[in-house]
């Protein structure tokens, strides 16, 4: 990547400023095609069409660029090309391709701007055209705010239709004939008598004809793949274990690394004494690095060994080094000069007449926790650097390695992966930053550096812990006012800060879900309070909606109570935003909310979030028995807009629900001096596959939009869990996790 572009991403504003930011820029960089990257190391005898087609003599291979980190991105993609391109989507190879700015993503800046997903208004408009402005002409390479189907569903499909109409044009010029009159089918171009011609066969035809542009797409009606249950590419190989992960990656000549860093980030080594280490079999050479120690090794279980037989004096950090102070802190937040934002401030709460009731509620940091540990392998020469890693963020880390190595991005290979899990871990490079240090003391082998699980768990960069206060009045039976605080520490000013982005101006994840919450309560107030940097947070699925989900609709339900009107029939009256109201009616017709009532011990509780542009509604059902709480039901309706892989879609909402209520059960992240308690599984519990409940989803796909679904299924299921409990126990959980004071079967 040029210079230009590097330091334009390095000085991108992160925040409300990004909107009248992005709209300075001018058309003609836009407008300009970037550079096809495909064509650097083009195969002897290859052709790239566009760069998400690439043809070889072994046939095409289509290029998927958004990360899959399990959540089915590099299938969707494919289905997507292939639609249009007329290839079998089960057997064409495909590639992440290379770390590119073309293949920017243009949804991804939008979800750090104040701009409510049902607002249709000439303002928001701008904000989302400036988001894909600033991230075509930034390079902004990235996955994540699910944005990989909104994202490339028109480009991929123009992909594979130019490609298609390139090939067919080049196929008539060889046969004299119409290219009309030819048609395409399992990669071949058919002629209306003759033998088909596969696309490989076309490719010294190609170099005669122009890239066919502006080609018409197929009508919903006409499409064979999408929009039907269809299979995942990956579910074969991931059925039977065949499915290549980069703890799986194997080089010639490749060494083994792993990495012991102080248990308190960012404290050092007072002294370290490597003797024990040095002497066990199997040890190449062990570096001190940036607040620790790195092994090589002959292999990744003699490099942990090793690692753990170092015996090291730790030094302390300054700061706030355990959860008592941290709550403390988030508490002491409430100020106005720890105000981020007041996005929304309608009618005057304070005035507001009705019965009052006031509540706090926390939740703890959490970690991403993905099943495949932290892993990157880096081969260093002074010539070049080559990367094999799982990112979300391709671009960057090529940043972050030149910066390293002193090389320029043209110089540096990146191998995206697959991952195994994330939940946002990918989106960060400390280990592969790491590994590359390391590969720079063994120039010309590759390194592959593997974090023990007690590394990783103990030094990620978490979830944020938050606190809420909130309060609100009810009258005649109705919610008359709702207030809601949020303290937080800022997501993006640290995450940012580590790719080398000076975020500025406020954070929108910590009121997400919340300021923006399609309900029209006369008097409504939501602020954020940004806390004062403790220990590093990161992005975790669905970020600050994650939380805020909790807060809001639990709140909302203590209102709702208080004022003795039903939770379904309150928030119905409530909601401005059709959609959204008719996800709440779909869910209770699903629940048969109005029959018959549920027998004693049994509870259901309601919950509905508007998050990364979907509206979703889930209803709970729990019964209170001798053994603990037990999850007996759970729906979920949805709006998605025009779902494209039905399957997949249910999948995602409801694997994101669970994760929410499995979280909401049974886990935190806490610090005692200075360092993170939870070291492996066995401490940072999640629920049991026994204790989830049977998951019922509709998605509605009553719009035209194009929806993610990663992460929407997440926010409200975690409120649903404690309006159920409240309403079989009478018990009003207000922290996670739930079992500190609820006990589950």
């Amino acid at each position: 990547m040029g210079t230009v572009a590097k330091i334009a991403r390095r000085t991108f504003l992160v925040g409300a400023v990004a909107v009248a930011g992005g709209v300075a820029f001018g058309t003609y960089a836009y407008r300009r095609t970037p550079e096809n990257p495909l064509l650097a190391d083009l195969p002897e005898g290859g052709a790239a069409l566009t760069p998400f087609v690439l043809l070889d003599a072994d046939g095409v291979t289509l290029i998927t660029p958004r990360a899959d980190v399990g959540q089915g991105a590099t299938s969707v993609q494919t289905y997507l090309l292939a639609e249009e391109l007329d290839v079998d989507p089960m057997t064409v190879r495909t590639s992440p391709g290379p770390a590119s700015p073309v293949y920017y993503n243009g949804k991804l800046a939008a979800e750090g701007m104040p701009l409510a997903a049902w607002d249709t208004g000439l303002l928001a408009r701008t904000g989302r055209a400036a988001s894909d402005v600033a991230g075509k002409l930034l390079g902004l390479h990235g996955t994540g705010g699910s944005t990989t189907v909104p994202d490339m569903y028109d480009r991929l499909r123009e992909a594979g239709a130019a490609a298609r109409e390139t090939l067919k044009a080049a196929a008539a010029a060889r046969l004299g004939v119409a290219a009309d009159s030819l048609r395409t089918e399992a990669g071949a171009v058919v002629p209306p008598d003759g033998a088909p011609i596969p696309y490989a066969a076309l490719i010294p035809d190609l170099a005669r004809v122009e890239v066919v542009q502006d080609v018409p797409l197929r009508a919903p009606e006409d499409w064979r793949w999408l929009g039907r249950e269809m299979q995942r590419t990956d579910i074969v190989a991931k059925s039977t274990g065949t499915f290549r992960y980069g703890t799986d990656l194997v080089l010639p000549e490749m060494v083994h690394a792993t990495v012991r860093t102080n248990p308190a980030r960012g404290g050092g080594v007072v002294q370290m004494d490597d003797a024990a280490a040095r002497a066990q079999p199997g040890v190449i050479d062990i570096l001190e690095i940036e607040d620790g120690v790195a092994v090589v090794a002959d292999n990744t279980w003699r490099a942990i060994k090793a690692a753990n037989l170092i015996d090291v004096t730790w030094g302390t950090p300054e700061g706030v080094g355990d959860s008592a102070a941290m709550w403390a802190a988030h508490g002491a937040a409430f100020t106005a000069d720890k105000q981020d934002s007041r996005f929304a401030d309608d009618g005057d709460v304070d005035a507001a007449p009705g019965t009052p009731l006031e509540a706090e509620y926390r939740v703890p940091y959490l970690h991403h926790a993905p099943l495949e540990p932290a892993n990157a392998t880096v081969r260093f020469t002074p010539e070049a650097t080559e990367v094999w890693a799982a990112t979300q963020i391709p671009t960057m880390v090529v940043d972050q390695i030149a910066d390293v190595t002193g090389q320029s991005a043209d110089q540096i290979t990146l191998h995206a992966l697959p991952a195994g899990g994330s939940f946002g871990h990918r989106l960060e490079f400390e280990w592969i930053v790491q590994a590359t240090q390391i590969a720079m003391h063994v120039p010309g082998r590759p390194v592959r550096l593997t974090l023990s699980r007690e590394q990783d768990m103990t030094h990620g960069f978490l979830r944020p812990m938050a606190m809420a206060r909130g309060r609100g009045t009810v009258e005649g039976g109705q919610v008359r006012a709702f207030d809601l605080s949020i303290a937080a520490q800022s997501v993006s000013a640290s995450q940012m800060g580590r790719m080398g982005f000076p975020a500025a101006g406020p954070d929108v994840a910590i009121v997400a879900a919340a300021w923006d919450a399609p309900y029209a309560v006369p008097d409504r107030r939501v602020t954020g309070y940004r806390v004062d940097p403790m220990v590093g947070v990161s992005s975790w699925r669905a970020v600050g909606a994650s939380h805020n989900g909790f807060f809001h609709e639990t709140l909302m339900d203590e209102l709702i109570h208080a004022a003795g009107a039903d939770p379904v029939a309150e928030r119905v009256r409530l909601l401005h935003h059709g959609p959204t109201k008719a996800v709440l009616e779909a869910v209770a017709e699903m629940a048969a909310w109005d029959g018959p009532t549920p027998a004693p011990g049994v509870g259901r509780g309601v919950a509905v979030t508007f998050a990364f542009g979907v509206p979703v509604a889930q209803i709970l059902e729990v019964r209170d028995t001798e053994d603990g709480i037990k999850l007996e039901n759970l729906w979920i309706a949805a709006e998605l807009g025009r779902v494209l892989d039905p399957v997949n879609a249910e999948a995602q909402l409801s694997g994101g629900a669970l994760f929410g209520i499995s979280h909401a059960i049974a886990s935190e992240i806490t610090f005692a001096d200075h360092a993170i308690e939870q070291a492996n599984f066995d401490t940072y519990e999640n629920a049991r596959l026994w204790q989830m409940p049977q998951v019922h989803v509709r998605a509605m796909g009553t719009t035209d939009a194009i929806r993610g679904a990663g992460e929407p299924g997440l926010p409200a299921a975690s409120a649903a869990l404690g309006n159920a409990i409240f309403a079989a126990t009478g018990t009003r959980l207000r922290q996670m996790p739930f079992a500190r004071e609820m006990r589950f079967a």
